[in-house]
């Protein structure tokens, strides 16, 4: 049955469950990441691009940038997908909140508790992906789509390189790196410690040189750029967010296919989002283990240390809904959202523990 049919047309026969002819490719999708072959957003990637092009049997071909090729930042990859010269794009919510401040929302602190909570309340038909779709294309005139959430990295931590933090007057005083976005800025404020942005590439010099003592990201990025070797040896697991990863594109592409090759890319995008979930829970593994051996402190607040952090942090909330475009909206969008999901879990935990 599969005898004559391209290697794509194969694989998409097993996806499917049966063969067809193979057809010639008929649209290409250009897609980037700032990022590096090392990073959750690069393993998507590649499962969207293989999907993609097996499923549609050929008829999609997935252009993959990685890195700076095709625009240099946030609002320069924004404004290629806005304009069609980059197909899709992914970002960090600090990457495009120019453009859509209301993404700040997955930046807030101590909302969703787990990986489970997460990955529930950020699954694509989720009330609050809904929203968070509406919203971008109401704010783009309909030129921008948000295809999925993803993750990139785990949980953002507080890691310094000066002492030991267990509560959030431990931050006092603490230059802390954040980026341009006010969102960060704010929490920081919040807990009584100094924001100070500096750009992704300048991070490690500058903890290196206590320009800043600190920064919150995840353990994957910590130890991929290094900075334990900077002086970044003090890590808190506190788990304040998820690192969501926004994946758009320009909807005239996507309209412009007929509605079969929609589907693959929609079904394309799920795939993507699942292999990001999965990714950091992976490589966080060996991440800690080097970490730890070379010397690095880890802390894992107790459940009323982590409270204390939380309501420190509860100012950046009433600030993200009084001062943020849209902010009110999407708030309540995602408290409502992990309520829920948090109810159905405890409800599938307690049967699944008898």
């Amino acid at each position: 049955m599969l005898q004559g049919l391209t290697k794509a047309a194969m694989i998409a026969a097993m996806l499917t469950g049966g063969a067809t002819a193979a057809i010639a490719q008929e649209y290409t999708i250009r897609a980037t990441a700032n990022s590096n072959e090392n990073d959750e957003d690069y393993d998507g990637l590649v499962v969207f691009k293989n999907y993609v092009e097996a499923a549609s049997n050929g008829a999609i071909a997935v252009e993959m940038f990685i890195g700076t090729q095709l625009c240099a930042n946030g609002t320069e990859c924004m404004q290629g997908v806005a304009d069609g010269t980059i197909d899709v794009y992914v970002s960090t919510s600090g990457g495009t909140a120019g453009l859509f401040p209301f993404v700040q929302v997955l930046d807030l602190p101590y909302l969703m508790s787990d990986d489970r909570v997460a990955e529930a309340v950020l699954s694509n038909g989720s009330p609050f992906v809904r929203t968070m779709q509406e919203m971008v294309a109401e704010t783009s005139g309909g030129a921008i789509r948000l295809m999925t959430i993803g993750n990139t990295g785990g949980w953002r931590n507080f890691a310094n390189t000066e002492k030991r933090v267990q509560t959030p007057a431990d931050l006092a005083g603490m230059k802390m790196r954040t980026v341009v976005a006010d969102l960060p800025q704010e929490l920081v404020k919040a807990l009584g410690a100094s924001p100070t942005p500096i750009p992704w590439p300048e991070l490690f010099t500058s903890l290196q040189t206590n320009v800043v003592e600190g920064t919150a990201n995840g353990i994957t990025d910590i130890m991929n750029m290094k900075f334990p070797e900077a002086g970044l040896q003090y890590l808190t697991l506190d788990g304040h967010s998820y690192m969501g990863a926004l994946w758009f594109m320009n909807n005239e592409k996507f309209m412009a296919m007929p509605e079969d090759m929609r589907r693959v890319v929609v079904d394309g995008f799920y795939q993507l989002q699942q292999a990001t979930f999965a990714s950091p829970k992976r490589k966080s593994i060996q991440a800690y283990e080097d970490y730890l051996a070379g010397g690095g402190d880890l802390y894992v607040p107790s459940p009323d240390e982590k409270a204390a952090f939380k309501e420190a942090a509860a100012p950046v909330f009433d600030w993200f809904k009084s001062s943020v475009e849209g902010g009110e909206k999407v708030f309540e969008a995602m408290t409502a959202n992990v309520a829920e999901v948090e109810a159905q879990l405890n409800a599938v935990r307690a049967a699944d523990t008898q």
